[in-house]
């Protein structure tokens, strides 16, 4: 007959060149849970140096929001300012430690008996 046997053809990865660089071939082995790891550390590192900075991007904008939150409840705390959300936080500060874990329900009991 012919002779013909299976066969396959394939290349082998070495090395690669890239702009004057040689990389081993395992830097093309990206999942896309790597991938997507780095892209939120180049996020969080541009919302870290625009807050250090002051200059707002979209990255940096909930942080600068929160913060600036935070700020007045601090002084709605420490005064006798009073909006909805302060006086939640208020509240919630009535309750001991141990049972800020329990349900909501038992939550409301536990502050109308502290206010009476």
């Amino acid at each position: 007959m012919l002779n013909v046997q299976p066969f396959a053809y394939g290349l082998v990865v070495e090395n690669i060149y890239d702009n004057g660089a040689v990389f081993a071939p395992e830097v093309l082995d990206i999942t896309d849970e790597q991938l997507l790891g780095k892209f939120q550390l180049g996020i969080a590192n541009v919302a870290s140096a625009s807050l250090q900075i002051g200059y707002c991007t979209q990255a940096s904008l909930p942080h600068t929001i929160i913060n600036g939150f935070k700020n007045v409840l601090a002084v709605a705390v420490e005064t006798d300012i009073s909006f909805p959300q302060a006086d939640t936080v208020k509240a919630s500060w009535l309750i001991p430690l141990h049972l800020r874990s329990q349900p909501p329900l038992l939550k409301l009991k536990l502050l109308r008996r502290l206010r009476k």
